[in-house]
């Protein structure tokens, strides 16, 4: 399979090398002019990132999400939901990498054949970071009219949410 990429991955930049050669079109004046384009749009991204990443740093680190399970933790013990697996889904519709640490942690304690291992995982792909999304891509584009698009965003998270916890019940609980 490395072999595969090591040879694929050249092939397809030859490939269309070829193309914009045929077509008549400057392949490398292009290729500076989309090199030019990603820096403008690395420089415009940057101040979303850095208030993301601090933004998910103050919320984990106040403890806001301890003091909440606790509070909750009789509800989801009627519901046989494992308190483990909240803060991952507390975290997903915010930040794809603090959900992925989480999911390692819980991999590493129950290990990934677990229930709450399989619900990590049913969950991972259920969900979509719906606020980094709309900070990153919408800031990057300079959307100011988001109306709806948080809402329905955090509504499709929830729904994916239920729908992780309801299939890992019905497949593997």
């Amino acid at each position: 399979m490395n072999l595969i990429s090591k040879i694929v991955i050249p092939l397809f930049v030859l490939f269309i090398i070829i193309y914009g050669v045929k077509k008549h079109v400057n392949v490398y004046d292009s290729f500076l002019e989309g090199a030019k384009e990603g820096l403008v749009l690395v420089f415009h991204i940057t101040p979303t990132v850095i208030a993301m990443v601090f933004a998910v740093n103050i919320f984990l680190d106040s403890n806001f999400i301890d003091g909440l399970l606790g509070f909750l933790k009789p509800f989801f013990d009627l519901v046989n939901i494992p308190l483990d697996i909240l803060p991952m889904a507390l975290l997903r519709p915010i930040s794809g990498t603090a959900s992925l640490a989480i999911m390692n942690d819980i991999f590493a304690h129950f290990g990934p054949d677990s229930y709450i291992g399989r619900l990590a995982s049913t969950l991972q792909g259920c969900t979509d970071t719906t606020i980094y999304v709309l900070a990153l891509y919408f800031g990057s584009i300079k959307v100011v009219k988001t109306k709806y698009a948080l809402p329905v965003g955090l509504f499709a998270d929830l729904m994916g949410i239920l729908a992780a916890f309801i299939i890992t019940f019905i497949f593997f609980g």
